[in-house]
């Protein structure tokens, strides 16, 4: 059915919000939803009224928001990710729909501390890291700058893992966050999809069959149900949707065999189908694993691109239209498939030819790159491909030949140039490369730095660049502030609002005005004791979670991110140890207490980053007992690092440690986190930290290391990391002790290979950076010392962070990409 001319219904008036309606509301929702009366009630029965309550203001919004949409037939943007690592939305949606305050008092009326019932609603366990954080919050910033958009991921029923720590060691288990049910989800059954894998192709019958339409006969179906989350701007000015899409099989159980006695085999299909949504990120170390990742990527991929032509094709009429009105962002490789099966659905389910399917698809999508290494941009064996998507290997060889067309006919590339360029790679097992065909099939290719993107021109998308010199182009990532500050930290907000007034609330900017109280003494004395608030509840958290004890005067210095080598956790660790060693051979020096958090998960089958897990707990161990060092130094990791202790460790961080290799890191977010929250950057010259330096000023933040061209230039020389060590007296003697097993008595063996690594090659240049960087945190103990310049220093951060708001950098893609005015 055409919806165009559909009757519209009247709207509800908007609910009161004052404390008295709330906490009738909310006890009406305990008894008829939840079933339970007040004296009976748990915290988590409150919890879950609460959220329903809030839930009925935010659907309000939502529906408001989606019939303006569908009235005024705007374009609308498509948000495909892998990751959408919301955190709890309970504080989110009441701050965002202007009732925290309100609903707070409501609950204190009726006995309740919202602090308490708000710590037991799980985190949504649907992404890792930055990737699916940058896109919550781009979520969040494109219903506040009024972007009709919906968002499209996998509803998985585990997530990536919850993290424990045994024996110093990750392991990883379930992340059951859906255990009890998710409040804020709708289902919507009418909306599924199937999905098909393998088969055979076969050629279009009838007389009205084009040349290149084709048959795709799957051997293999599960059903896409998806499951819908509002996601509320500020001031609830839009409500956009989440769409996450759940696995189920067509025959949940099959009965012939289970009466046979095949109780397995009967649930086979049930199962094989389930696992597609279960787990985040299987390890794709083994065949089978590759294949459950290329699965989910297929899976979610074509169910958000039948959704989305099935919703164009009701509410516009044809096909062809689809790039007027659909913009689809594909948010790094994961979603790169989409351009094959976009190009699928327009051959064979509509008959488009392939000249008109191709520039339809082009004109569609638009892709963001978020990495520099090349084995992070996927790559597909051609066997598992062709075998799982028979079609879409035919629609991949169609693409890649006129791809290689236009390059062999522009005369400019050797047929080296011409290889990079290929989508499938010819090097020892051919692949099909997902990087390349999200960029050949997209209008648009954003980097999120303006290093990173320069870099993509001349790395990894040198030969593709040269064939479409416009594509490339730069998005410097940003983050929300009404999670990232106004949330997370209200200490700090309150005493921004009595300084400055309200405005920054709605434009980041205006937090340039905070500037002026950089100086004054007064203003310096209450941002203090906020920070020494925020880093009192940390050590509070900390004492009840891991029994660890540390002291809120000590500095803070605080690395929070996905474990891997690029990220330089090592280079962290044996800076530590430098300096354990110092203290305790120069106990005269006055030296500041220091703390070191470490938080991050490690990929299941990535060796060497559980390896640094465990050394940093060995590190600690050592450290933390040792009577000589008489507590100046601490080292914690803490487990299970998510979005809700980000949100706890961030405000109360004095030191933000963005240390990566030169080159290597696309952007960040956390650097921009930190920053605004009152600390101190350490860092490279890599990622947004350019801009962050180019914005706070090179007087406030502390610049260390090889840029990003010295790297290039070093390990194009030649580098010999052991003549490096050798001139270092302090690098030498601490990797020496890591590798000889003072940190590892119970196997003195435990980190030699990850200490030769070092030694041999040292491709994160670790040993290249060691001296500038125990340079550079000795600066930081200088300035750690005048208390009143490191305060001035911390709040001209805060000020002149207002730029990296995911506002702005949402109103960048919709008026350069999208081409949407908000």
């Amino acid at each position: 059915m055409n919806l165009k001319g559909q009757t519209k219904l009247p709207i509800p008036a908007p609910r009161q919000v004052d404390p008295e309606v709330l906490a009738h509301e909310i006890v009406e929702r305990l008894t008829y939803r939840i079933g339970k009366n007040a004296a009976a009630a748990k915290p988590h029965d409150w919890l879950h009224a609460v959220i329903l309550a809030i839930r009925d203001r935010v659907i309000d919004a939502w529906i408001i928001s989606t019939q303006k949409t569908y009235e005024e037939e705007g374009r609308r943007v498509y948000y495909l990710s892998l990751e959408f690592l919301i955190g709890r939305l309970m504080r989110d949606a009441a701050s965002n729909m202007e009732m925290l305050d309100d609903m707070q008092a409501a609950l204190a009326s009726l006995g309740v501390d919202i602090d308490i019932i708000a710590a037991l609603e799980p985190d949504a366990a649907l992404g890792n890291g930055g990737l699916g954080r940058l896109a919550a919050c781009f979520m969040e910033s494109m219903a506040t700058v009024d972007v009709p958009a919906y968002g499209y991921g996998i509803r998985y029923v585990n997530g990536m893992f919850r993290q424990e720590i045994s024996d110093g060691w990750q392991v990883e288990l379930p992340e059951n966050w859906l255990a009890h049910g998710n409040p804020w989800e709708f289902e919507r059954r009418e909306a599924s999809y199937e999905i098909g894998f393998g088969g055979r192709v076969d050629p279009a019958e009838g007389e009205d069959a084009g040349p290149h339409q084709m048959r795709w006969r799957p051997a293999e179906r599960v059903i896409a149900t998806p499951y819908d989350t509002p996601i509320a701007g500020w001031r609830g000015k839009r409500v956009n949707t989440l769409r996450l899409w759940e696995a189920q099989p067509i025959d949940p159980i099959l009965l012939d065999k289970f009466n046979a006695g095949d109780h397995l085999g009967a649930l086979a299909e049930s199962n094989r189908a389930e696992s597609l949504t279960r787990v985040l990120y299987p390890a794709d170390s083994s065949a089978a694993g590759q294949e459950l990742r290329l699965r989910q990527e297929y899976f979610f991929s074509s169910a958000s691109l039948q959704d989305i032509v099935r919703r164009h094709i009701q509410y516009f009429g044809s096909i062809l239209t689809l790039p007027d009105k659909a913009a689809i962002q594909l948010n790094d490789t994961h979603p790169a498939v989409a351009v094959a099966e976009l190009m699928r659905i327009l051959l064979d389910d509509h008959g488009v030819d392939f000249a008109e399917a191709w520039d339809i698809t082009r004109r569609t999508f638009s892709y963001t790159n978020h990495t520099l290494l090349p084995e992070a941009l996927e790559s597909w064996p051609v066997p598992l491909f062709e075998r799982l998507l028979p079609r879409h290997m035919q629609i991949v060889y169609a693409i890649n030949s006129k791809l290689l067309g236009e390059a062999r006919k522009s005369g400019q590339f050797t047929d080296s140039a011409i290889g990079a360029i290929s989508l499938i790679d010819e090097g020892g097992d051919r692949r099909v490369r997902m990087g390349n065909l999200a960029f050949a099939g997209s209008h648009s290719v954003n980097g999120v730095s303006a290093l990173h993107t320069d870099l993509m021109k001349v790395t990894v998308f040198a030969d593709l660049h040269k064939l479409y010199p416009t594509r490339i182009n730069n998005k410097t990532n940003g983050v929300t502030f009404r999670r990232w500050l106004m949330q997370c930290n209200p200490g700090l907000t309150g005493l921004i609002r009595e300084a400055i007034g309200d405005r920054f609330l709605d434009d980041p900017e205006a937090l340039r005005d905070l500037d002026a109280f950089a100086d004054d003494s007064g203003f310096q004395e209450k941002f203090v004791a906020v920070k020494r608030a925020n880093k009192a509840a940390l050590s509070d958290l900390l004492r009840k979670r891991v029994n660890a004890r540390i002291d809120p005067a000590a500095l803070f210095d605080i690395q929070i991110k996905r474990i891997h080598e690029y990220k330089r956790q090592l280079l962290n660790i044996v800076e530590a140890v430098s300096l354990y060693d110092q203290i305790r051979s120069h106990p005269e020096k006055d030296w500041v207490p220091r703390v070191k958090l470490f938080g991050g998960k490690a990929a299941s089958s990535y060796h060497n980053a559980k390896l640094i897990i465990k050394l940093a707990g060995d590190v600690a161990r050592a450290v933390n007992h040792d009577p000589a060092v008489q507590g100046l130094l601490k080292l914690q990791f803490v487990p299970n690092y998510n979005v809700s202790m980000a949100e706890v460790m961030i405000p109360a961080a004095d030191l933000s440690e963005q240390i990566s290799t030169a080159g290597m890191e696309a952007s960040g977010t956390g650097n921009m986190k930190f920053a605004v929250n009152g600390a101190l950057t350490i860092g490279t010259l890599d990622g947004a930290n350019v801009e962050m330096r180019d914005h706070v000023g090179e007087d406030n933040i502390v610049i260390f290391g090889l840029t990003a061209q010295e790297v290039n230039d070093r390990r194009a020389q030649g580098y010999v990391p052991r003549e490096v060590i050798g001139q270092s007296r302090e690098l030498g003697q601490a990797l020496d002790a890591i590798a000889s097993g003072v940190f590892s008595p119970d196997d003195p063996d435990r980190y030699k290979g990850l200490v030769q690594g070092i030694y041999d090659h040292d491709w994160f240049m670790v040993a290249a950076d060691f001296d500038s960087y125990s340079a550079a945190q000795r600066q930081v103990d200088a300035l750690w010392l005048d208390q009143p310049l490191w305060a001035k220093k911390a709040i001209h951060n805060v000020a002149r962070m207002g730029w990296f708001s995911s506002d702005r950098t949402i109103r960048e893609y919709a008026a350069d990409i999208w081409k949407i005015t908000p």
